[in-house]
């Protein structure tokens, strides 16, 4: 089966209209309220006179890291955020120019290069791979990922997503073929409403739509341990990369990333804490969020090169990517060098 583009528009679902409502009320600033930006007014880049960044994000995960450490008050550079609940959306974003970064797992910055996203790898997070799966329905028959074939699965949220590469790599395990699955691709908003309506029989999803589904009364049917490399990037446009000012606005900004994961990595339940206050998010979610992220940066070694080639030569070889990636071609390991 030859994939689509990878960037291509996910598949939209009909779902409960009270189930969504639901949903979006528990996601809170997640989805909605966390689009908002940090410093002023559309003028923001001109009246401040420094170099402006618009730094990209999904589902509110680095704003709510560096609102709890605080290690952006002060920047000598002007930003703001722009929120979005996919890397998909994001990466459109990345590509038009909307945004000077992005935060991403491995295989959706991947997705991003094969669609002529002008982008380079300036930073690499590590998380938990736990912090994805393939959710059923809490008293659903399925017992275990044998039991997928013939069945439908979303993937959220579109081709080319870390949890459409757990979903293959645990198809590959059960030994079951590909072919012998239906996989359709969903934005996780949506997703989740028909999965809280019992619309949807199996679910690959990522954290926080993942802990949230769990918590809801669905079951793990096997998450990303042993599949995936619980690596995260930071990308930034070429553009951004040649403009002088921006290109050390960015090291600044990866600077002050790195300093607030450490502050996190050491004060856990603080940090859960902001999460949950800027998410509005049950705190007990927070913390299972919190304590499995992509927290620590630092800069891109040749042993992040390496996993992340070994990612985009699977992806290629099983149809995920339309094409091969040279990983050290996206890279720029001198834009950050960590400060002493």
């Amino acid at each position: 089966m030859q994939p689509a583009n990878p960037m291509n528009p996910v598949i939209p679902i009909r779902a409960n209209h009270s189930n969504r409502r639901r949903w979006l009320q528990q996601m809170g600033a997640v989805s909605l309220g966390m689009a908002g930006t940090l410093v002023g007014t559309a003028s923001w880049a001109q009246s401040s006179g420094q170099a402006a960044l618009v730094l990209g994000d999904q589902a509110g995960g680095l704003r709510a890291l560096f609102e709890a450490a605080r290690t952006l008050e002060g920047a000598p550079f002007a930003w703001r955020w722009a929120n979005f609940q996919g890397a998909a959306p994001l990466f459109e974003a990345h590509r038009s120019g909307a945004v000077d970064t992005a935060v991403a797992g491995d295989l959706p910055v991947l997705a991003a290069a094969v669609g002529k996203t002008p982008l380079k790898i300036v930073a690499t997070r590590v998380g938990q791979p736990d912090s994805l799966g393939i959710v059923v329905q809490g008293d659903s028959p399925l017992r275990s990922v044998a039991d997928l074939r013939g069945k439908t699965v979303i993937v959220s949220s579109a081709r080319g997503s870390i949890s459409q590469y757990q979903l293959y790599g645990a198809l590959e395990e059960a030994g079951v073929k590909r072919e012998e699955v239906t996989v359709k691709f969903v934005l996780p908003t949506d997703a989740a409403a028909a999965f809280a309506s019992k619309q949807i029989d199996a679910w690959a999803i990522f954290d926080p739509y993942y802990t949230i589904a769990l918590q809801q009364g669905g079951r793990i049917l096997r998450d990303g341990r042993g599949i995936n490399t619980a690596l995260g990037f930071i990308t930034a446009t070429e553009a951004a990369l040649t403009n002088p000012g921006k290109r050390v606005a960015i090291a600044q900004y990866l600077d002050r990333l790195a300093r607030a994961g450490d502050w996190a990595l050491a004060n856990r339940e603080a940090y859960a804490q902001v999460y949950t206050q800027l998410t509005r998010l049950p705190i007990e979610a927070s913390r299972i969020i919190t304590g499995r992220a992509a927290i620590a940066a630092r800069p891109v070694t040749q042993a992040d090169i390496t996993a992340l080639q070994t990612v985009a030569d699977r992806s290629a070889r099983d149809g995920i990517l339309p094409a091969r990636v040279d990983v050290a071609a996206i890279t720029d390991t001198g834009a950050w060098r960590a400060a002493a």
